[in-house]
């Protein structure tokens, strides 16, 4: 039995779409597998220690990594140090926060769990950490509740020291942990911003900054800790040629944290912390950056806030052994001094 032109031309057709529809499915197949190694990794990139986890609860899910030192036994409890990258980065795929921290070399030393927390482009194009945005700036919503709910999964799955989980950002990153030390300061012992901003700095014209006051953004910071408010000791690290988060942005921080310090100890802006600054100066070198290291802290002894500022250094993350598109090696080592900083201040 013959078949006819038309019947055989529809056959081609009907052939010639699946073929296309299948390639456009290989494409679209490949293209995922593209960007999910980009962003989550390889399963044969995973190090010695390296475990990656998926934590699901009330605001949605999170991707995760967690890297164990060789001090980890399951009873032992360990400190944990959740590292939160910067937009166009990654947790711990390409370009990561895990390559570029250095974390993982120095936890094996010191003996304290790494977190890394990766961004989806579902959830922002460009992979930031959505700080600016009021939606993600409260506690049991948003990115802040899936962080904190992480920090908690760690803690109790890994048998982690509750009193001593900290927090460290870049960024955007950087952002999101002031956030954190905002709306779980029950949770996070310390904070650190790397090229960051204040809680609310999406409320602050950048053309006419002093329209908004860092006391006024300190008191939304405190008004969301509420009840479990606490003087959460924060380190800043400021590069002085950062044209992204200009080093203004990190002055206002400074200010911005010691208000909410202040209003934290009796509800009212009235210096009652009696506050001592002293600033040191460490000079350039050979191949390094000069910086300057400035501590604030209360009349009790406590630090409120810590800070680098450092000479000639843009937007990255300092530090000798750093790997990334935002590293700065001539910088002093962030890594190092978050370790340090944190290791000084466990949660009362």
């Amino acid at each position: 039995m013959s078949v006819t032109p038309v019947v055989e031309a529809r056959r081609s057709r009907r052939w010639w779409l699946g073929i296309v529809a299948g390639s456009v499915a290989t494409v679209v197949a490949v293209v995922s597998l593209g960007v999910a190694a980009l962003q989550l990794g390889l399963p044969w990139q995973l190090g010695e220690g390296d475990r990656n986890h998926v934590y699901e609860g009330p605001a949605g899910s999170q991707r995760y990594q967690v890297h164990l030192p060789p001090q980890y036994d399951g009873t032992t409890r360990l400190p944990v140090v959740m590292a939160i990258h910067g937009c166009g980065m990654t947790g711990y795929g390409w370009n990561s926060m895990k390559a570029t921290t250095q974390f993982n070399s120095l936890a094996d030393r010191e003996g304290f769990i790494v977190v890394y927390p990766t961004q989806l482009i579902t959830r922002n194009v460009i992979a930031c950490w959505n700080s600016a945005d009021p939606r993600h700036q409260q506690r049991h919503t948003g990115e802040p509740a899936l962080l904190a709910g992480v920090a908690r999964e760690v803690v109790e799955e890994y048998h982690a020291d509750p009193a001593q989980v900290h927090v460290a950002g870049a960024s955007s990153g950087a952002g999101t942990a002031v956030i954190l030390g905002a709306t779980y300061p029950d949770v996070f012992a310390t904070v650190t911003s790397v090229a960051g901003g204040e809680y609310g700095l999406n409320q602050v014209d950048p053309d006419d900054p002093d329209s908004t006051s860092p006391l006024d953004t300190a008191r939304q910071a405190w008004a969301q800790m509420g009840e479990r408010a606490r003087r959460v000791p924060l380190l800043i690290v400021q590069g002085e040629r950062d044209e992204v988060v200009p080093p203004l942005v990190g002055t206002r921080l400074a200010a911005h944290w010691t208000a909410v310090g202040d209003l934290v100890d009796d509800g009212l802006p009235n210096d009652s912390l009696d506050l001592t600054e002293e600033t040191s100066s460490v000079p350039a070198s050979a191949a390094r950056h000069a910086y300057t290291h400035t501590t604030i802290t209360a009349s009790d002894g406590s630090s409120i806030v810590e800070s680098y500022h450092v000479q000639g250094m843009g937007h990255a993350w300092p530090g000798p052994d750093g790997d990334g598109r935002y590293t700065d090696r001539a910088g002093p080592d962030a890594s190092e001094i978050v370790w340090r900083f944190a290791e000084r201040h466990p949660m009362s």
